[in-house]
């Protein structure tokens, strides 16, 4: 499972990139495997208010559908539109072109909060 250093992540397999003051969020590799194809992506709306661990988005693939929570408190800027149409990047490039959402950090702090690369993959075996 590829799992990069720079990021977060949850226990639920969210990633997170900081952005300055801003956080991307997608689901991980081992997510996107569990998963297999994903054929649509609930995505949040944009102004959207989000508490942390709240449910803000749905990845359905042919297997199973599964909430997506967000890691951390914030409002939601931006979302991947290129999921519309094109859902798979979830399945193949889950922390590049595959992101979900944006959200501005409420508390920036709260990152600090995440997993680290090296417990994310002591989590996930």
């Amino acid at each position: 499972m590829n799992v990069p250093n720079d990021l977060f992540y949850t226990e639920s397999h969210e990633w997170v990139r900081v952005e300055g003051e801003n956080a991307r969020i997608g689901i991980t590799d081992h997510a996107q495997a569990e998963l297999t194809d994903v054929v649509y992506v609930e995505l949040p709306a944009v102004g959207a208010q989000v508490e942390a661990r709240g449910q803000i988005a749905v990845v359905e693939s042919v297997k199973a559908a599964s909430d997506i929570y967000a890691p951390v408190k914030g409002e939601v800027l931006e979302v991947n539109e290129a999921l519309s149409s094109n859902p798979a990047l979830v399945n193949t490039d889950p922390f590049g072109e595959g992101w979900i959402f944006v959200l501005k950090l409420s508390s920036p702090e709260d990152v600090q909060q995440l997993k680290d690369a090296a417990a994310y993959r002591q989590a996930i075996g």
